[in-house]
Formats: structure tokens, C-alpha cells, sequence
């Protein structure tokens, strides 16, 4: 070969470089090209594994239709509660052990690995079926499946007429002493915040003294009480536990006071995942509308823009998580929380 020919190769070569493939969790996270996703799926391929931290079982059938679409990958899903998972990450990386792949956890779980920098901001063609609102707006991560706090109330106890339809309603004095919530900061403290949005930290006050019960309970188990009858009413319930329950013909139903606190569960990806390809393979079924489906066949209200079940009435969503001084601000309203409704004391 000339050189001259040799010259010209080179040139060709360097105006018309081959693009290289995403090498950096942060560049297979954000990638956009044509071919993401065979890139993705031939990484997976490579890598073969994946480690989803998540907190209970509910997302097994997901993961059941993930393994059929992508043979290849096997997912290992330890569990534990949020805090839990949050503080085990942070242990992990301060020790260098770099083993979570992906998570599907509550938002108020992924708001301390955020603040420590542990999350990897992504990218999803599935994101433009998404309200911007259910996108945390680092892209932290993205609401997959929502639940909503509203008045809970025992049908053989208290009339549909009668029940409380609102936040102001709850102020009313034939309630007092008749109500009952969740002990569970994270849900009280958020319910707080939506009635501080709503309608001000005075009307707090005056609902602190309405002589509400707290119970060291989890939602679904004070939804158990109220079905019970000994909570004839609780504004602190979840309208998931309440349509489960009422398909099998308990005595509960539910009323939207206002705008109300979402409670999410989001998909997110590790800052270091060791497994960056099958990860957000993972996160964009999740978002998919087949991966949403499933969930709204399990019972949930996937996050995705039209695929509310039908019976969900219209609601004025509160992501509370992605406000930008969302910790600042829980911490007043966990304060609140304690001087107003806390203050008599609980129950377990």
C-alpha cells in the first residue's frame, strides 16, 4: 500500500469514526441511540445476572414475565422494608461492596439514597407515556405503581350519607373521638403535608383536636380494624386495601377528602451497578405497558398515563417525594404530626 493510500485511510478513518458502545453505567443509562435496544440486550446477554432490592413479593409475576421475555438474565431479590434496604446500600458502598443492580422501593425509601448520591439518573423511551409529575425531576428514578390515602370508613357503622367526603368534614364534632390513624410516620407525616398544602397548618391544628387514635399499626392493618368496626373511620387509608377488601365483601369503603399524598412504589438504577444492561432492561418492562398491566392486574394503580383502573375516581395526585425541599419540608410536618395529633398519645 502507498502511502499516500495509507494517508487517505486514516483520514477516512478519523473523519468517520465508528461510534463506540456506551461503556459507563451513566452512558448505557442515558443512551438514546437506534440500536439501545440490541445494545442493551447484548450486554445483558454478557452479564446474565441482575440484583433487584425490593420489599415484598408482589412484583414476582413482573419478574416471572421478564424471565420469558429475556431468558438469559436470572434476577436475585433479596427483600426487606425501605429503611432497611436504605441503610444495607449505604453500608455496601462505604465498604466498597458495589452488589444492588436496580430497585423497586417506595420514593420515600430512594429519597436518603438520592441525598447521598447513590442513584444513577436514567433514561426510558417508556418515559413519554409518563405525567412529569410521576418523574422524579433528577430522573432519580419514576413512579411505577401508586396508592392513595383518603377516609376510610366502616359501611355498617357510618352511612355513604353520612361519611365524611373532606378534609373539612373530618372537623366536624360528631367525629371526635371516632377517628383512627396510622402510627407509620411516613404515612402520617405525608397526610399531614397534604392538608398543609391543601389548607394550611391552622386547619391541622384545629383537626388535632378531634382526639384521633393512633395505632402503631401499618395501613392494611388498621384497614382491618376499620372492617373490624372497632375504627369506625380513618383518614389515613389506603384505597388499594380498600378494594381488595370490599371484592371480598367487607364492610369498607372509601372517599377522596381532597388533593391526596401518593404513596409510589419507583424503579430506580444504583449508581454502580455491576449489571447496567439487564438493569434498565428491567426498569423499561416495569414502566412498559405490559409491565403496567400486570400490575393493575395484581391490584395496583399502575403510574403509567392511561392505565388507571376504571373505578378510580378522579384525584388531585400529591407526588410529595419529588418537591425540592421534600425532606426540609417532612420534617415540619413530622413536627406538626407530634404537637397536634401525636400528642395524646398511641395505641398499639
Amino acid at each position: 500500500m502507498t502511502l499516500s493510500r495509507v494517508l487517505a485511510l486514516t483520514l477516512c478513518l478519523a473523519v468517520s469514526p465508528v461510534a463506540a458502545a456506551p461503556q459507563t453505567v451513566a452512558d448505557i443509562a442515558n443512551d438514546a441511540g437506534a440500536d439501545r435496544q440490541q445494545m442493551l440486550e447484548d450486554g445483558a446477554r454478557r452479564e446474565g445476572t441482575l440484583m433487584l432490592y425490593a420489599t415484598g413479593t408482589q412484583i414476582q409475576p413482573l419478574l416471572d414475565r421478564f424471565a420469558q421475555k429475556y431468558p438469559f438474565i436470572k434476577v436475585a431479590m433479596p427483600r426487606a422494608p425501605s429503611a432497611d434496604v436504605t441503610r444495607k446500600v449505604i453500608e455496601e458502598y462505604s465498604a466498597g461492596l458495589f452488589q444492588v443492580d436496580a430497585y423497586e422501593l417506595s420514593s420515600y425509601g430512594l429519597v436518603v439514597l438520592r441525598e447521598q448520591g447513590l442513584l444513577q439518573p436514567f433514561a426510558s423511551p417508556e418515559l413519554a407515556d409518563y405525567d412529569k409529575n410521576t418523574i422524579e425531576p433528577g430522573r432519580n428514578w419514576v413512579s411505577a405503581r401508586e396508592s392513595y390515602l383518603g377516609i376510610g370508613y366502616n359501611t355498617q357503622k357510618i352511612s355513604a350519607q353520612a361519611a365524611p367526603k373532606s378534609y373539612q368534614d373530618l372537623l366536624d364534632p360528631k367525629w371526635k373521638g371516632k377517628m383512627a390513624i396510622s402510627g407509620s410516620l411516613s404515612t402520617s407525616a405525608n397526610w399531614v403535608g397534604a392538608m398543609v398544602i391543601a389548607l394550611g397548618t391552622d386547619y391541622v391544628r384545629k383537626l388535632g383536636q378531634q382526639d384521633i387514635r393512633v395505632y402503631e399499626l401499618t395501613g392494611r392493618a388498621l384497614a382491618n380494624l376499620t372492617i373490624a368496626g372497632e375504627v369506625p373511620l380513618s383518614p389515613t387509608t389506603y384505597n388499594s386495601h380498600v378494594e381488595a377488601s370490599r371484592a371480598q365483601g367487607a364492610p369498607i369503603a372509601w372517599n377522596v377528602p381532597g388533593p391526596v399524598p401518593v404513596t409510589d412504589t419507583s424503579v430506580a438504577l444504583a449508581l454502580k451497578a455491576p449489571h447496567p444492561h439487564a438493569a434498565m432492561l428491567l426498569i423499561d418492562f416495569l414502566l412498559s405497558k405490559e409491565g403496567q398491566a400486570i400490575y393493575r392486574d395484581l391490584g395496583y394503580a399502575p403510574s403509567r398515563s392511561g392505565m388507571a383502573p376504571t373505578d378510580l375516581p378522579a384525584l388531585q395526585k400529591l407526588y410529595l417525594t419529588n418537591r425540592p425541599h421534600y425532606i426540609d419540608e417532612f420534617e415540619q410536618w413530622a413536627a406538626l404530626l407530634q404537637q397536634t395529633i401525636f400528642k395524646g398519645g398511641r395505641h398499639n
